[in-house]
This record gives structure tokens, sequence and C-alpha cells, in this order.
């Protein structure tokens, strides 16, 4: 995590909405994506990724598929129906918060 360790409790926000997005992605595609749409702000570490990646699939959030790409195993994490919900949910409830904060330091 760079800069700003406000990121940090919105994880689990992040990553399943850049799945929701992307349908599925594997560990340093979403580190890639999530730096690339904040413009280099947001820069996840393995330690904070991937034990989340773990915790999530275990709760049934995500599942993961392997494929062989030119020889290699990749690991693609993707929503379930529970994850979708969940997502969805989550989401609803970040956009209110962000209004509310928006509201707060707008005055």
């Amino acid at each position: 995590m760079k800069k700003n360790s406000l990121y940090k409790g919105t994880l689990q926000n992040i990553i399943l909405k850049l799945l929701a997005k992307e349908v599925k992605m594997y560990g340093y595609q979403i580190t890639q994506r999530a730096k690339e749409l904040t413009k280099g702000e947001l820069e996840m570490t393995e330690g904070a990724l991937y034990p989340l990646l773990h915790k999530l699939e275990g709760e049934g959030v995500i599942t993961s598929e392997v494929q062989k790409i030119n020889g290699r195993d990749r690991k693609y994490y993707l929503l379930t129906d529970k994850g979708k919900k969940q997502q969805a949910e989550q989401e609803a409830e970040m956009k209110n918060y962000l209004f509310n904060l928006n509201t707060i330091f707008n005055i």
C-alpha cells in the first residue's frame, strides 16, 4: 500500500468491484488494474492481496480456477453468486458512505 492508509479498509470492496467488472482476474492483474485506475495512488502488496483473496474464497464469496498460460499455471479469481450479491450490497453501502463524506467535507 502506498501513500494512503485509507485504502486499507476498503481493499475487499475494491477487489470485489474489480472482479464484478472484469469477470475473472489473476492476482497480479488485480494489483495492476487498481494501480492503473488510481493513477498509481493504490499499490496493493501481495501481503495484503493474497490473504484477502484466500479469506474471500474460504467464505465462498469468490472461487478460483487454474489455467495454463504459456506452460505456466495461472490462478484466476471469479465472483460466486454469493459474491455478486455481496459486492452489490457493499457497493451501495460504499456509495452512501462516500456521499456522506463528500457532504461533510464540502461544507
